[in-house]
């Protein structure tokens, strides 16, 4: 009876040791989301400076106030957890950023044409560089207040022209 007794009190203390796997102090096991990679959606990522973010046939990345333009369809394909390709399905571009900051439509998918998409407190997406920082702080896409688009070391996360809503496709 007493050797039971020992036997289920070193249970308990071993179970809730710091450092036990399962407790709040306890190594967390690692998380697998094999199932978020290479999920594509089509969108519309309007801004919140209320544009829609389109790249045109010559490859220019800018804004347009017209909700049912072709140009506007962005293909969002996940790449892994957290990083995504933007691709304009009319015109086949995807949307890359170079090391001045400046958004631009690339032919051809690279390294630049990743970026980082962080959902925001306030619902919207944030799409920032994969690639290139300005001063160690990430570039993120942006369009101002004419549609045009900001230059990526001139952005911050909370400035809300870096904000973009992903709008279903009808």
């Amino acid at each position: 009876m007493r050797g039971r007794l020992w036997l289920g009190l070193a249970w308990l203390l071993l179970a809730r040791a710091p450092g036990a796997a399962g407790t709040p102090g306890g190594p967390r096991r690692p998380r697998s989301y094999p199932h978020l990679e290479g999920d594509v959606r089509w969108r519309r990522l309007f801004s919140s400076t209320r544009f829609f973010l389109r790249v045109d046939p010559g490859g220019r990345v800018q804004g347009t106030r017209w909700r049912h333009g072709a140009d506007s369809i962005i293909e969002i394909r996940s790449i892994r957890v957290g990083v995504v390709a933007l691709k304009a399905v009319h015109t086949g571009f995807y949307v890359a950023m170079n090391r001045g900051g400046h958004p631009y439509g690339s032919r051809v998918y690279t390294a630049h044409c990743r970026f980082q998409e962080r959902i925001e407190e306030n619902g919207y997406n944030t799409y920032a560089s994969l690639r290139w920082r300005h001063r160690g702080r990430p570039m993120f896409l942006a369009l101002d207040g004419q549609g045009a688009p900001r230059r990526g070391g001139r952005t911050q996360r909370h400035h809300l022209s870096t904000h973009f809503l992903p709008v279903l496709v009808s």
